[in-house]
């Protein structure tokens, strides 16, 4: 999901607008009375994605300078690439010599929490922790204890035809799941000739969307209950929320039930959909799709609906957020000067110009800013005020490799199984994998 998400990141960019390194020796020294530990003649190594440098370089180029004229320390920023990147840090972190600061996904820094490969880091040390994106920081703690700090985010919203909406005669976006039904209806209505036409494109096996119904209605996917996990699915709120999902799918979407949203964007881009649910980078790929996905540096290819699309918030629904976070490596031997400059990286004012660059910024205090300072960002903005994130376990890795989730959701909208049969099953697979020694 996040070479996806720097891919894209690049692509509405386009469309839209020697010192010895950080594992070795000791850690600091002394801290100054202004709060910042004195790092003359050191040198940190920082890890981050390589659409930092595409996209948002004097961002990182600012927070070191602030960062360099408050300590000393000197910073030395190694870009990596997302298709090797957690290969890459496995093999670093087996070593001696590794980064003191590394960013990773949101959804990859569980397993290394886990397996003790950050530091624990002081909450209240970064500015506005108290109103990180939950759909970030969540992977970021652990019993009480925080291992990371919120980065960026991109935010899932609702992706719609702006001229068969006119057609239609729906003068807005949804402001209610009422009002988006009764789009999907009038939408259905007026394509009735097209037998391609999805009123809500949704892939069949997309269960980021699934369980972002779920979450609307107060369901969970999974929780704790003394030293064992439990599924939740089965449980009344989980089963309403399901269900509203199965039925909007049912009713107003052609995709197949066997796909993900991987190719959503691509597909809609072809002309026979009204709706669809997607990050917010996924207008610009609909808009103008690139020969090669993979490669940023290909020529765009416009479609059917370059033009014709807008996006909003999905109304009632939480956004499952895409992003990274940041984290010290367990190893580093300058943890508290990794730490400042990951402070000086997150602040408001580092915030402020990845905004300006596209992204969102890490807390939900920032967003009216954000997307007031960049109006392009402003329905994730929105739609990023109410996000979620998995169950923050060990082992939530092997349910999404097994593709529980994926499989319950195509017995359920092929009739092989109830939706409370499907929940039941998925709720035993899931606790199975979670509580495996």
């Amino acid at each position: 999901m996040k070479r996806k998400i720097a891919v894209a990141a690049a692509l509405a960019a386009s469309l839209f607008g020697t010192a010895a390194c950080g594992g070795g020796g000791s850690d600091e020294g002394a801290t100054s009375a202004t709060g910042q530990v004195d790092g003359k003649g050191k040198t940190i190594k920082v890890w981050l994605m390589v659409d930092a440098e595409t996209s948002w370089k004097t961002v990182v180029d600012d927070a070191t300078k602030r960062f360099t004229d408050a300590t000393g320390a000197q910073v030395n920023v190694e870009y990596q690439q997302w298709a090797n990147h957690l290969t890459k840090l496995d093999a670093t972190l087996a070593g001696s010599d590794v980064p003191d600061v590394v960013e990773l996904g949101n959804t990859e820094f569980s397993k290394y929490v886990f397996s003790g490969g950050f530091a624990e880091l002081n909450k209240a040390d970064f500015e506005n922790s108290g109103t990180w994106l939950s759909g970030l920081s969540g992977a970021c703690e652990s019993e009480g204890k925080v291992y990371c700090v919120p980065y960026y985010a991109g935010a899932r919203v609702m992706i719609y035809r702006t001229d068969l909406f006119q057609k239609a005669g729906i003068a807005d976006a949804p402001k209610t799941y009422a009002d988006l039904l009764a789009a999907a209806d009038k939408l259905q209505a007026g394509n009735a000739a097209d037998n391609k036409f999805s009123a809500f494109y949704m892939p069949g096996q997309y269960w980021y969307a699934a369980m972002s119904w779920v979450k609307s209605s107060g369901g969970e996917i999974a929780k704790k209950e003394g030293d064992k996990w439990v599924g939740q699915l089965s449980t009344p709120q989980s089963l309403e929320g399901l269900q509203k999902w199965v039925d909007l799918t049912k009713k107003y979407s052609k995709a197949d039930v066997t796909k993900n949203e991987n190719e959503q964007a691509g597909i809609f881009s072809q002309g026979s959909g009204g709706i669809f649910y997607g990050n917010a980078w996924e207008q610009g790929v609909a808009e103008e799709v690139r020969k090669d996905p993979n490669d940023p540096t290909s020529p765009l290819v416009p479609t059917k609906v370059k033009g014709k699309l807008a996006a909003a918030p999905l109304p009632e629904i939480p956004s499952f957020l895409g992003g990274s976070n940041l984290g010290v490596t367990a190893k580093s031997g300058n943890k508290e000067l990794a730490a400042q400059w990951i402070k000086a990286f997150t602040d408001a004012k580092s915030m402020e110009g990845l905004a300006k660059a596209g992204a969102l910024p890490n807390a939900t205090n920032l967003l009216d800013k954000a997307a007031s300072d960049n109006p392009k960002i402003a329905p994730a903005a929105l739609a990023a005020k109410n996000s979620w994130f998995p169950p923050n376990a060990e082992k939530w890795a092997d349910v999404e490799k097994a593709s529980i989730l994926q499989t319950m959701l195509t017995d359920v909208l092929t009739g092989k199984k109830s939706v409370a049969d499907g929940a039941k099953w998925a709720d035993e697979q899931i606790a199975a994998t979670l509580n495996e020694a």
